[in-house]
């Protein structure tokens, strides 16, 4: 089981159907539109390149990139010619990628251009901008690679998540893990040669949360969307016909406020269906999205650890006859094990998984490795409930990690950036509900007593210039995804007889009177 199978089985079928149409909106020259035989080719191709190059097998290749063909192509050229690639967040910092290119000993590491001028001195063996240059090294190569033994449980491709530590953790999956992931995806949702698939998903979540691999085998068209706009969306839907998208619940609301003002019938109603995961979204938006755009909702959960998937909720034939209402509250949930998973809870009420796609490892990180596998099973770090049906419902996170926007925040990442500021004194930091992007971060701060003017000017404690000072702060040293949109002044923060912060005190007033506390 490697994820040759796919792109093998697309070449074999369908191998004049289009498989690529790129992004023509992007900094660099748009691939032309390339069918599976030419993407097929393109794998030949990259792996003479890495031979030439002295890549090993086994070496890491990283890549910095939004939503892009070529992006899309070095999936199956590294992991396909037995190396494995690292595709990394584009919207980490430039410390935080440099992190990851260590940390994993990548060779090689590809640079969008967007993010050349931030990014492009990160050491590294070799490094391109994306485009002309890497297309002269990575493509249009005669010859034939050097022989990969395939090897499931070889390591495919490295995703790193944030966690809940100050440094990302790298998620070692195997080509096995990738494989059954793919396949047990492909049938929860019925994936069919006769699909049109719209990347509104960044592919370095998770391997594009392993639909990439799935879509590829049954010789669906792959249309890249580089950046979320709703319109575009919609446009997208329409010109290729689209029929399945895998998305945050930030990307459906932009898609909602699209609608507002879109002339003419929705594009995709009836037809198209939506994947939604990284946090259940309100049941009144799963309604409206069901409802306004005529789109099908299936739900999922799952981790990075988990290559995502663990559990599915799609409406069966016996909600048929629900009111909307209704069917959108079930939906809501984040559903039931998916084939070959199995789940339970721990005593503190923590979902447990095993299955064929938890992670191997995280790389360089036994200790980390140790806890999560712990026991035999993976411990998720969210709390959760199982229903009377089997449905199981997400109602609290163990680990201190907000989920915005689809996206992994640590708060102890975040803490750590506000402490560094001198002035300050005690900080929590503590997701709060968000109508738009599910959760969004706050900051709870203390100042020093005698806090003075510093670069950052907190000068007489003014709250609205605390505010945007530590904002800035934070801006100018993580992801702007993981900044607060908040910040509040403290006199004190509560804590235990031994000191501990008491987050959940914290927490409860912005989450009083929810059934759950994630949102």
């Amino acid at each position: 089981m490697t994820i040759n199978d796919f792109l093998d089985r697309g070449v074999a079928v369908y191998p004049d159907r289009v498989a690529i149409v790129d992004e023509p909106l992007q900094p660099a020259p748009p691939l032309p539109d390339i069918t599976f035989g030419e993407l097929g080719d393109m794998r030949r191709q990259i792996g003479v390149a890495m031979d030439e190059l002295g890549l090993e097998m086994g070496a890491r290749v990283a890549m910095v990139s939004h939503n892009a063909g070529r992006l899309l192509t070095m999936f199956y050229g590294v992991s396909g010619n037995g190396r494995v690639f690292v595709p990394i967040n584009f919207r980490l910092s430039r410390e935080e990628v440099a992190y990851i290119v260590e940390h994993c000993g990548a060779e090689a590491l590809l640079i969008d251009p967007e993010l050349i001028g931030d990014l492009g001195d990160i050491p590294c063996k070799y490094v391109w901008t994306i485009g002309e240059e890497s297309d002269a090294v990575w493509y249009g190569k005669e010859g034939t690679p050097q022989a990969w033994e395939p090897d499931e449980d070889a390591t495919a491709s490295i995703n790193y998540t944030s966690g809940t530590t100050a440094r990302p953790k790298g998620v070692e999956q195997t080509h096995r893990a990738r494989w059954t992931n793919a396949v047990t995806f492909g049938w929860h949702v019925g994936v069919n040669d006769r699909d049109v698939y719209l990347h509104t998903l960044p592919m370095f979540h998770c391997d594009g949360w392993g639909m990439l691999y799935t879509v590829m085998g049954m010789g669906v068209k792959s249309v890249v969307l580089r950046k979320v706009d709703g319109h575009e969306i919609l446009k997208r839907v329409e010109e290729h016909g689209v029929t399945l998208m895998c998305a945050a619940p930030a990307v459906c609301v932009a898609a909602l406020d699209a609608a507002q003002d879109w002339e003419g019938e929705i594009p995709g109603k009836g037809t198209c269906r939506v994947v939604v995961a990284g946090a259940p979204p309100p049941s009144k938006v799963i309604e409206r999205i069901e409802s306004e755009l005529g789109w099908e909702f299936i739900q999922i959960y799952g981790l990075t650890e988990t290559a995502p998937l663990l559990t599915i909720n799609r409406a069966p034939q016996e909600w048929d006859d629900l009111e909307p209402a209704e069917r959108a509250t079930r939906l809501s949930r984040a559903g039931v094990p998916s084939i070959g998973i199995t789940m339970d809870t721990a005593p503190d009420g923590e979902l447990l998984a095993r299955g064929n796609h938890i992670l191997k490892s995280y790389w360089a990180n036994p200790e980390a490795s140790d806890e999560a596998l712990a026991g035999g099973w993976f411990h998720t770090g969210d709390g959760g409930v199982v229903g009377d049906d089997g449905y199981i419902t997400i109602t609290d996170r163990k680990k201190d990690v907000i989920i915005s926007g689809g996206e992994n925040v640590s708060s102890i990442e975040v803490e750590d950036t506000i402490f560094s500021h001198p002035e300050i004194t005690e900080v929590a930091v503590i997701g709060v509900p968000d109508d738009n992007w599910g959760e969004t971060v706050k900051a709870l701060v203390v100042l020093r007593p005698d806090a003075a003017a510093t670069a950052a000017d907190l000068t007489g404690q003014d709250p609205a210039k605390v505010e945007r000072a530590l904002i800035d702060h934070c801006r100018a040293r993580i992801a702007h995804y993981k900044c607060p949109t908040t910040v509040e002044l403290r006199d004190e923060l509560p804590r235990t007889a031994t000191g501990k912060l008491q987050k959940f005190k914290l927490r409860e007033p912005y989450w009083r009177g929810r059934s759950r506390q994630v949102n």
